[in-house]
């Protein structure tokens, strides 16, 4: 009977494993881009179809996940989340002008980033897509009988036999071309005035596909890609090279262990990691809107990007990746402030978004530079950072010269803020954006903190001063009796206000997006100066402790009626934004290292799930899901501009980062698991390590840090902070 129960007891143990850790299959094959399709409150992620930071991008036009009908399937999404351009509709039946306004049915979706396939339940016509680079392929199978018929969003196009020429603008000036090759011959069949669709008079011919190919350049160099990238392909060999390339991208970090819905997540999480910046290079050719011309280059020029969003995970998560990618997007910045004038901090294809606040683009030259990465033509980075810093606006959702407030800034060290009820007397401010005076004086202090870093690399010691100087700022809206990071006014008096609940919707009058709360620990780059200012690393603690515990103080339909940014809430914290991420990694400054395993783990586990309401906030094309990656691998980059990671509870038993010149760098922590998430003790290429920190330059040279995991904290471990 003992025997029988041993026998039956371990047939059940291998059970519940199978159960917990799946199959292990190809790593690509975790990529799901439906995860997070429905949106707490504001922007859903798309299911986009792209290879690794292209520019070919592609998703079904509809509202959500939640929506059951398509209303078209783009050629190109130009910007991230937006501007579909040359937008087709299949259609069958009778057509008549509404066609083009009918939303369409579909099911039967599948969905991987190299391919796409649905089913358009009334038309009776089933989509495929596959993205090239520069070009795709769509494959429309229409019933066998009847009327085919496709249209497109725009009279402005060319059919000649089987080819297509179209051109549109984006944005108002970014031209547009296009280029395809149908794989029967088609006619223009004009409805009405205005309206005009393709029809396939091959009746017996049922598989249509369309390759084509998107420049911004001209139409010569959208058939030059089109002949060089897709033009003798298939559509089953876009969709192998396409699976190809997103393999190269998932392999670079295996993962061994953990559940089949960690490893979705995890792997869908770096898939939206290579969504952007994308590569607009056509050969050597590209179009910039920086200057409003086709310019000529040798490496390529990247776009779309949103430094706010950005700068804290996304980017150091890619100077680890492939750090000559980096240094191609950094190129690139330098680029558009030699076309401009400016340094872009939310560069997009038709030139710089005025978005958020602060020159965050300023952090990734220093980061970039302290982690090895050459950056070209540092001097005139640098100069262009210098004229931002000294003469453009600091004004939330403006560009421009610098104004009246920016003036003050200069001079008093903050950016003076309106108390309530005062009527805003600069016309510059934003109407909805208004100030935002604590989060800009807090954002420009790191800013400053940067170039003062930046000019003493370069020798430049006047600079060096004047903005060490001006990256103390931070310290003048600092009320020790309160606690917080408070407003003053014009006149260098506190603004009484609760920061928790004040400042209009989303704080902005003072903060942005987020409320005091948040902006309590926006000082990453000097985090000793922000343990001074709380008195000591166990206030710090305390503080945090407090952070993640206090109630809102309202119902959440009032909270988010003033703060939509404000989800993925933990009492007083907000996982869904940005200014965030860092948060629960400041426990490992305080001596306290068990409690940033413990939150970490708790915040993935919680909010960031393998399903449609997998993400918790607005991912912002990687910068979220950055965030995802580096905490499920167990280390993260609290201070981009400072090459030190501090470490955490990684989700996997083992992690292994392929490293440029086929170096690797593992993490070991065997039976990690989700009772077994705190470190007992470390090593580091076989020697012990006490605090939780390690350099860049250990990482990327390779090697190996192992962490014992237990299912209790030891209290000792990481309690030691002073290897900084």
């Amino acid at each position: 009977m003992q025997s029988r129960f041993c026998y039956l007891a371990v047939i059940l143990l291998l059970l519940l494993a199978g159960c917990h850790d799946g199959p292990q299959i190809s790593t690509e094959e975790y990529i799901d881009p439906t995860i997070g399709n429905i949106s707490t409150l504001l922007q859903p992620t798309r299911p986009t179809m792209q290879l690794p930071n292209q520019m070919i991008r592609v998703y079904p036009l509809r509202k959500d996940a939640t929506d059951d009908q398509i209303n078209g399937f783009p050629l190109q999404i130009v910007a991230h989340n937006n501007g579909p351009v040359f937008i087709l509709k299949p259609v069958t039946g009778a057509l008549t002008p509404a066609a083009w306004q009918r939303p369409q049915t579909y099911d039967q979706e599948v969905i991987h980033p190299w391919y796409y396939r649905t089913y358009l339940l009334e038309d009776n016509v089933t989509v495929a897509f596959a993205p090239g680079s520069k070009t795709g392929i769509y494959r429309f199978t229409f019933p066998s009988t009847g009327p085919r018929h496709l249209l497109l969003d725009t009279a402005a196009y060319r059919v000649k036999d089987k080819s297509i020429r179209a051109q549109t603008f984006y944005h108002g000036d970014v031209p547009v071309y296009l280029y395809g090759e149908f794989n029967t011959p088609v006619n223009v069949v004009t409805l009405t005035d205005t309206l005009k669709y393709l029809a396939f008079p091959d009746t017996a011919f049922n598989n249509i596909t369309l390759k084509y190919a998107i420049s911004y350049v001209s139409m010569a160099s959208a058939e030059n890609s089109f002949k060089r990238e897709i033009g003798k392909k298939d559509f089953t060999m876009v969709q192998k090279e396409g699976r190809a390339r997103w393999k190269s991208v998932t392999d670079q970090i295996s993962v061994e262990g953990g559940s089949h819905a960690q490893r979705r997540a995890f792997y869908t999480a770096l898939y939206r990691c290579h969504e952007r910046m994308v590569d607009i290079t056509e050969d050597t050719l590209y179009y910039s809107g920086y200057n409003k011309k086709v310019n000529v280059t040798h490496r390529p020029f990247y776009v779309d990007d949103a430094t706010w969003d950005t700068y804290q995970v996304l980017h150091p998560l890619r100077m680890i990746l492939d750090p000559q990618q980096e240094a191609d997007m950094l190129n690139a910045y330098t680029e558009m402030y030699r076309q401009s004038g400016w340094m872009p901090t939310f560069p997009r294809i038709y030139g710089d978004h005025p978005c958020m606040n602060g020159f965050h683009s300023t952090i990734l030259f220093l980061d970039a530079l302290r982690k090895g990465i050459p950056v070209a033509d540092l001097e005139t980075a640098y100069a262009g950072m210098k004229k931002n810093a000294l003469s453009a606006t600091m004004l939330p959702w403006r560009n421009g010269p610098n104004g009246v407030l920016d003036s003050f800034y200069y001079t008093h060290g903050y950016y003076p803020a309106l108390a309530p009820g005062d009527t805003e007397t600069i016309a510059a401010v934003h109407p909805f954006e208004k100030r935002q005076a604590v989060a800009v004086t807090l954002g420009h202090s790191y800013d400053d903190w940067v170039l003062s870093q930046l000019a003493t690399a370069l020798k430049k010691e006047d600079d060096a001063r004047l903005f060490a100087a001006r990256g103390e700022n931070y310290r003048h809206l600092w009320h020790a009796g309160r606690g917080f990071f408070m407003p003053k006014d014009a006149a260098g008096n506190w603004i009484n206000i609760n920061p928790a609940t004040d400042g209009g919707p989303g704080g902005r009058d003072y903060y942005d997006e987020n409320n005091g709360w948040t902006y309590l620990w926006q000082v990453q780059q000097n985090i000793p100066a922000l343990i001074s200012l709380m008195g000591g690393e166990k206030q710090l603690e305390a503080r945090l402790d407090e952070l993640f515990r206090t109630d809102p103080g309202m119902p959440r339909y009032e909270l988010w009626h003033q703060f939509p940014d404000a989800t993925g809430l933990v009492g007083q914290f907000s996982m869904g934004n940005e200014p965030g991420f860092h948060i629960p990694w400041l426990y490992n400054y305080a001596g306290a290292a068990w409690k940033t395993q413990k939150r970490v783990r708790f915040l993935l586990d919680l909010w960031f799930k393998d399903n449609v309401f997998g993400i918790p906030g607005d991912e912002d094309g990687g910068g979220m899901s950055a965030f995802v990656v580096f905490a499920s691998m167990g280390f993260y980059p609290v201070t981009p501009g400072i090459p030190i990671y501090t470490i955490g509870s990684p989700v996997f038993p083992k992690i292994t980062i392929a490293l440029p010149e086929s170096r690797q760098f593992t993490i070991l922590a065997p039976n990690s698991s989700a009772v077994n998430k705190y470190i007992q003790s470390a090593r580091l290429n076989g020697e012990t390590l006490t605090s939780p920190f390690f350099t860049h330059q250990q990482l990327m040279k390779g090697g190996t840090l192992e962490l014992e995991m237990g299912p209790t904290p030891n209290y000792r471990w990481g309690a030691s902070v002073h290897a900084l």
